[in-house]
């Protein structure tokens, strides 16, 4: 979505085509209709829930050929990006002949500690197939320096990792979805804010984006910030601290927010679960 955007940006007509039936599955579905209207708007073609049966190149033309909803379709181009994943890169490393077990995509395995099958081997960052960001790498790497040459017995905590998607809006979530929150046994309560009733996408004159807190209905602990908006980014550490700490929704509606930032959004999103934001004034509360 990034590279199709960036390209689509420097000119060309860019179709984005998915298996899937909607943008960002695993997110909320809110954060998904969020970012397909920003797309539409921005006259990105979007197939999704296609079956791909065979790609073949006709002179400078490649043709995709697929199937959607029963029809079969071509679409045309003249560059492909296919992406389809990725797996570490452990293949020579001839890990076996040291005792280090990998798993079924050849990713090293590590225990809590990040602590291979050998006592003696630690492993860090995307061969060990976990989060794949360049700060996951960096925060595992100082746990395996400190367990490794310190002694210190650090376990890794991953149980809270913001990411970002750099698009424009970019995508930013922390924690768990509502769907994630109700399988794990949670009753859960959310709040829903359209970004046009956050001043700050108001000045900017775009509005096309939402925030949405999950919470635990019972305790009122904040459990997932998901966003769609200009600066998620900036805005989701903030919901990172939130979300870490176990803080609730009452204690973002006791702190105090600047006027005409997107992290405003984030306490207007909190007064969202008993309030009308669009008839409140100026930063009231």
């Amino acid at each position: 979505m990034e590279l199709g955007q960036l390209f689509h940006n420097l000119g060309s007509e860019v179709t984005l085509i998915q298996r899937s039936e909607r943008l960002l599955k695993e997110y909320n579905p809110e954060i998904s209709e969020a970012v397909e209207k920003v797309l539409t708007e921005q006259s990105i073609n979007l197939v999704t829930g296609a079956t791909y049966d065979r790609v073949e190149q006709v002179g400078d033309v490649k043709k995709v050929y697929i199937t959607v909803n029963g029809k079969k379709k071509v679409v045309e181009s003249e560059q492909l990006l296919i992406a389809t994943g990725r797996k570490p890169n452990t293949d020579t490393l001839n890990l076996s002949a040291a005792g280090v077990e990998v798993g079924k995509r050849n990713e090293i395995l590590i225990n809590d500690y990040a602590r291979t099958s050998n006592e003696k081997i630690y492993a860090a960052g995307d061969v060990t197939l976990g989060s794949q960001f360049v700060y996951i790498a960096a925060y595992e790497g100082g746990v395996v320096a400190d367990n490794a040459i310190g002694g210190l017995n650090k376990k890794l905590d991953l149980s809270v990792v913001p990411a970002v998607t750099f698009t424009n809006p970019s995508i930013a979530t922390v924690g768990i979805t509502e769907k994630k929150a109700i399988e794990q046994g949670n009753e859960v309560k959310t709040s829903v804010l359209s970004l046009d009733s956050v001043p700050r996408a108001l000045v900017n004159r775009e509005t096309t984006g939402v925030l949405k807190i999950v919470a635990d209905a019972k305790t009122l602990k904040v459990l997932g910030v998901h966003i769609v908006s200009e600066n998620a980014g900036e805005v989701i550490y903030a919901a990172t601290l939130v979300v870490k700490f176990g803080l609730t929704v009452e204690d973002l509606k006791d702190s105090l927010a600047p006027y005409l930032t997107m992290a405003e959004g984030l306490r207007l999103t909190v007064l969202t679960f008993d309030k009308d934001v669009s008839k409140l004034s100026c930063c009231s509360g």
